[in-house]
């Protein structure tokens, strides 16, 4: 296992995680708004396929960055430091 994180430096690599997360969310809204906006005459199963892979990039990562795994191991990182601290060995 990774050596011991602070609270605080745990706290502020999730705050950065979630951070990445809301900056992406746009791309994630802007992709689900046009699917909600297709007409009869639209392409809605390109639409819906393009909404998948920006969520899918969003939760996995791209070529550079980890996604939403990141968050996910900051939060874990982060969970840890708190019990360790409560335990008194943080």
């Amino acid at each position: 296992m990774a050596k011991p994180t602070s609270v605080a430096d745990a706290k502020k690599r999730l705050d950065d995680e979630y951070g990445q997360f809301r900056r992406h969310l746009d791309s994630i809204h802007d992709a689900f708004d046009q699917v909600v906006s297709a007409k009869e005459d639209d392409d809605i199963y390109d639409r819906v396929k393009k909404l998948e892979k920006v969520v899918k990039e969003v939760r996995d990562g791209g070529m550079v960055g980890s996604g939403l795994n990141g968050h996910r191991r900051a939060l874990e990182e982060y969970k840890a430091a708190l019990a360790a601290e409560k335990a008194g060995t943080g």
